[in-house]
């Protein structure tokens, strides 16, 4: 692990922040036979924001809603590295927050960053064709579907958190077992 992210530091002083992205479709030719691996290698996340925010200016909430759409809910990035990399994107000055009247950080890409980006099309345009291949592949109801099954399990971690009878209980149960009963009808 240390020596992956010392060759990773190494590539990147030697060749600035978009060296890492250059000559990546030629890399993924090996892929092509395989369904699907990870959408992004090491860095690559930061290019297809970059070119998310390039399309219009977002918030990272939408960022991550976009990400699992166009992979048709094959990939949903977590909160935990859209902020990050959100941050990291604006202290390069490769972004930077537009103006918006909600609490909400409203990002833009800046010329800085779409010189970066210019320079990394082929690369990025790859990882767009695999995500677009994942969608295509997982049917044009996953992402909705991974969403409402997402919320069934926060809802139903969230009243188990609190005390509950066994009445209520029955109620849940009947209600989950009603609903697999009509989907399977359906």
């Amino acid at each position: 692990m240390h020596r992956h992210f010392f060759e990773h530091r190494m590539h990147r002083s030697r060749h600035g922040w978009g060296g890492r992205m250059e000559g990546h479709a030629e890399r993924h030719e090996h892929r092509r036979g395989r369904r699907f691996g990870r959408f992004f290698d090491h860095g690559d996340l930061r290019f297809v924001i970059l070119a998310l925010l390039e399309e219009q200016p977002r918030h990272g909430y939408e960022l991550i809603k976009e990400l699992e759409e166009r992979t048709g809910g094959a990939y949903r990035p977590s909160a935990g590295v859209i902020y990050p990399t959100l941050a990291l994107l604006e202290d390069e000055g490769l972004i930077r927050q537009a103006g918006g009247d909600t609490g909400r950080k409203l990002f833009e890409v800046t010329d800085t960053g779409k010189a970066e980006l210019d320079k990394n099309r082929t690369g990025v345009e790859a990882v767009f064709g695999r995500m677009e291949e994942a969608a295509q592949s997982a049917g044009p109801g996953r992402p909705r579907l991974g969403r409402a099954m997402m919320n069934l399990g926060m809802a139903l971690r969230n009243r188990m958190g609190r005390p509950i009878t066994a009445e209520e209980l029955d109620r849940i149960v009947a209600i989950i077992d009603d609903t697999a009963a009509a989907i399977e009808r359906s």
